[in-house]
């Protein structure tokens, strides 16, 4: 089901200028999730409610000559990691269950004070913690362009209800790739902007150094204006830069005339041949639009799987450490604390989260503290150089944003291994701290979409965002959702 009133920057200006109401806006909205989530499971959980009485108040605004914000009537989907007030905040997970944050995130007021209507809460990967959204306690989210394929994760139910056609924007949490591998296998566009540029007050924290919320959008515009809506400095939030958002829609326009761009010539070898010409053929278009394309030898950057996946499961077992059945979610009576916390962790994580809390226990251990998490540290170091040494030469960055199209479901759930390289061409942007994004631009192996992705420096987003209108604009018709279910095969 297709939403008839267009993408977000369309949603808003049109309900700001009185043409169209918020609440039908919602209506159309609720209409297409009830027609889809029972097939597709993107939602946890509905904020139907709050959402009405938000779209009312807008009504009354712009009836009464009031501008209710640049998202005026645009519902948005939240990823369940994201604390809202008065409705569930369940990370996919067994423990949290019951659990009604006491306040709204950063990212959530900032919407709401735009005029954004928030529609609901959506599956993940259990704590973020994956790449298929398989490993969630509510059941996995289907790909809607193949329903026998995942929609690729931590921010599956986000990515896949932006492809539906359910809301036009969503929010996820990318901490190794989270946001831009499920768009690049759902034909979205998803961005991870700078550490630091949105606060994280308020989203349940996986890996606190890597961890950054971003959106999901149907168009680069549409993304640029959600980052606007939600970026800037937030006191509640110690990592949040001083800075303002950045104006990445006053760039769109621009073009890429003069734009130095690096395409990461290492990560196409390990690229299906879909992803490997779609990285080329992008740079073809940017290189017509007049900017000056060359390859650059990367091989730093492999190595940041491997250190990637001793620092957030580090990370990790020193956040989940909180849960322990005494202050909020699920708790599993025994006969003594000791008891009582043991079994509730057994019964409230899944599989996947406790083999990370395992992990990042040991590397952290005594003894091994220096030999495995100092060691990651001094690779992430060798990453963030290698980076430098690119932007020196180059303005963005090009690359695949996965090594393949949305694989089969249980294609790799019996070796982990497999399912974390899913995230080879994501992760270092993480461990750098830079902004990166994906663009759908080509349709691969059994017609499903293959994302390239645009990276920048630290604080690059106007760059990026300016090659990926360019990127966006040269792809043929027909990649971006959203997307009718097609048969299971």
């Amino acid at each position: 089901m297709t939403p008839p009133v267009g993408g977000a920057t369309e949603i808003a200006a049109r309900v700001r200028a009185g043409e169209l109401s918020a609440a039908s806006v919602l209506d159309e909205a609720l209409a297409a999730i009830e027609a889809r989530d029972r097939e597709l499971h993107c939602f946890n959980s509905l904020m139907g409610e709050r959402a009405r009485e938000r779209a009312t108040e807008i009504d009354r605004m712009v009836g009464a000559g009031q501008d209710p914000g640049s998202l005026a009537g645009v519902p948005v989907a939240l990823k369940d990691n994201i604390c809202t007030r008065a409705a569930p905040t369940t990370c996919s997970s067994r423990i949290l269950e019951g659990w009604t944050p006491p306040y709204d995130a950063t990212v959530v007021r900032r919407l709401a004070a735009a005029g954004a209507l928030l529609v609901g809460k959506t599956n993940l990967d259990e704590f973020a913690m994956g790449s298929s959204t398989e490993n969630s306690a509510t059941g996995p989210t289907r790909n809607p362009w193949d329903t026998s394929r995942v929609p690729g994760g931590s921010s599956g139910g986000s990515a896949a209800a932006v492809a539906a056609g359910m809301v036009p924007v969503a929010l996820g949490s990318d901490t190794g790739g989270s946001i831009r591998q499920p768009a690049a296998l759902c034909g979205v566009v998803g961005v991870k902007p700078t550490y630091g540029v949105v606060s994280r007050y308020g989203l349940v924290a996986f890996a606190s150094s890597l961890d950054q919320i971003g959106p999901f959008a149907l168009t680069v515009a549409d993304a640029a204006a959600v980052l606007e809506a939600i970026a800037g400095h937030d006191e509640m939030d110690s990592t949040s830069l001083e800075r303002a958002a950045p104006r990445c829609s006053e760039v769109l326009d621009d073009g890429a005339d003069g734009l130095r761009v690096g395409v990461v010539s290492d990560f196409l070898a390990d690229a299906s041949p879909d992803c490997a010409s779609a990285v080329r053929s992008a740079a073809e278009v940017l290189a017509a639009a007049g900017a000056k394309v060359d390859d650059v030898a990367l091989p730093e950057l492999l190595h940041g799987l491997s250190a990637y996946y001793l620092i957030a499961p580090a990370e990790a077992s020193s956040n989940l450490a909180r849960y322990d059945g005494v202050r909020y979610g699920l708790r599993v009576d025994a006969p003594d604390v000791e008891t009582m916390n043991a079994r509730t962790r057994a019964a409230g994580f899944g599989a996947e989260v406790k083999r990370r809390v395992m992990l990042g226990t040991y590397v952290l251990s005594a003894g091994y503290y220096d030999a495995y998490y100092a060691q990651a540290q001094r690779v992430r170091t060798i990453v963030a150089r290698a980076f430098a040494r690119a932007y020196g030469h180059f303005d963005v960055l090009l690359a695949p944003t996965t090594p393949s199209v949305a694989f089969a479901f249980g294609a790799k759930t019996d070796d982990p291994l497999e399912m974390y390289l899913a995230d080879l061409f994501t992760i270092p942007t993480n461990l750098a701290g830079h902004p990166a994004m994906s663009v759908p631009f080509a349709l691969g192996e059994a017609g499903l979409p293959v994302g390239v992705q645009v990276l920048a420096p630290a604080l690059g987003e106007r760059e990026m965002f300016r090659a990926a209108a360019v990127v966006e604009a040269g792809a043929p018709p027909g990649v971006r959702g959203p997307v009718g279910t097609r048969s299971a095969r």
